[in-house]
Formats: structure tokens, sequence, C-alpha cells
């Protein structure tokens, strides 16, 4: 809080930090976004210990839990930072997760992005670019795309997100010999990986619910086996929500770009 305090952002001789690319930089200027410094949150977690019926497909709540959780201690803290500078939304957030030497049960989970400003209300209801809870909003899209969703009548809510970490039961040894040499579909894998990625799926379309979103842009479905070995793993689905500015959306016509390159 110190560091951002001496930011003053808006003052005169005050200075803005940003990981944004310089073409993110003055994209996210033209959308009429004014950056005001990089935020970041972070959250060393230990993970708990799972018990469970290892011979059967099931989620790992407390595993679930615990990966969920650090993650979002991470992102509270982050928008805690833009709150504290007054921010309307934050942009380009990065979330990751990076083992320690702490243990092997021990991870650090980061969070980081551009707090940027708006230099003008939102268009319609009460000019808040903020999200239905009143805090800055949040979005992994790169300045791109952050340009092309505000130019086209859309803003972002927040990043929302879903987990389930699965234990996918082993095959059986009478199993295992029936598909020597044979083509065949192990059902009870493909079964197991559907409904992790459909738990996935459904809670971080929950999440965008709760914020009263119109849909979710740039989701992505990443698997992370972690530290659980081969037949447990974590689905980790995380996008954009968003939500309409104005009921017709033009979309930018592209421009012809004419290299001069000998």
């Amino acid at each position: 809080m110190r560091r951002l305090a001496e930011l003053q952002p808006g003052k005169p001789g005050s200075i803005f930090t940003s990981d944004l690319s310089v073409n993110e930089f003055l994209l996210v200027r033209e959308a009429g976004f004014r950056p005001l410094g990089l935020v970041l949150g972070s959250s060393i977690y230990h993970v708990g210990i799972q018990l469970g019926r290892w011979g059967k497909n099931q989620e790992l709540t407390t595993l679930s839990q615990a990966m969920y959780h650090a993650r979002e201690l991470a992102m509270t803290r982050m928008e805690a930072e833009a709150a504290q500078l007054g921010a309307d939304g934050i942009v380009g957030v990065r979330l990751s997760v990076e083992a320690r030497d702490f243990g092997s049960d021990i991870a650090e989970f980061i969070a980081i992005g551009t707090a940027v400003k708006a230099d003008a209300p939102a268009p319609g209801g009460n000019g808040s670019w903020r999200n239905a809870k009143g805090q800055p909003f949040t979005s992994d899209l790169s300045g791109q795309d952050f340009w092309t969703l505000v130019r086209a009548g859309y803003a972002p809510l927040g990043m929302v997100m879903g987990t389930c970490v699965y234990h996918i039961a082993h095959q059986k040894i009478g199993s295992m010999f029936s598909n020597i040499g044979r083509n065949v579909e192990i059902e009870p894998f493909t079964q197991a990986l559907y409904d992790a990625r459909e738990l996935a799926m459904e809670r971080m379309q929950r999440e965008a619910e709760e914020l009263h979103a119109e849909g979710i842009v740039g989701v992505q479905l990443n698997s992370h086996n972690h530290r659980w070995g081969g037949h447990t793993t974590e689905f980790f689905a995380i996008g954009t929500a968003v939500r309409p500015l104005r009921e017709d959306h033009v979309i930018e016509r592209p421009t012809m770009v004419l290299s001069l390159d000998g």
C-alpha cells in the first residue's frame, strides 16, 4: 500500500507502472482508459491431505477447495490494491501457480495486472465501470481484445473461474488384460475426465451468473497435475464475464495494412 500511495496517479509529475506492451498500452488508452499502476496479489498456500477410495472415480473436494481458495485470496488482494488506487478495473491479468522449495505440498498463487481508470463514465446505467459487487472489474484479455470489446459496446465485469480436482480410478487387472492388442475406448477414464471438466465449467458459469453477466469470453480450460500423480488431475476453467454497454454492437471494420518493407 505504501508503494501504491507513492504513485499518486493523476497528480503532476506522478508515474504509472504497467506490464502492458507498447501496443497494448496505446490501445487501452485509445479505448478511454489510463493505466494507474501494476497491482498484484499473492498467497502461499499449504494444500491439505485428501482421503478417499482410490478404486473409484471421484472429486477430491478438499483439494478442489484448496486450489480455489488460494486463487481467490490472490485475486482479492490484487483487487484491494486496485481499489486503493481508485481504479475502475484491472486489465491483462495473469493468474499463475508456482511450486516453492518450502515443501512439496506448498505453492504460491500469484495474480498480477494493470489497474486502469476510465476517462469517461460508462454508457447507460449508473455510469460506473465497476461490477455489480462495486469492485473494480478484472480481465485477462489482451490490450487488443480489451479495445475490441469496449469499442463493440461491451464491458468486462470480472474474471470468473471454476476448478475441480478429480481422481481417475485405476483400470482393473481384468480389463487391462482384455484390452491388450485391441482398439477400445476405456469408458471409465472418458467419463471421469468428462465429469471433471463439466464441474469446472459449471462453477465458472455460476460465478458469471452472480455478476449478472451476459456471457463469458476468452474461456480457457486447462489441465494441471501439480504433485498428485498420473491418476489425479485438476481441471481449471477461467474467462472474462462481460455485459453490454448498449443495444447495438458495431464491430470495427478491418483496415488494410500495406507493408513498406523491402
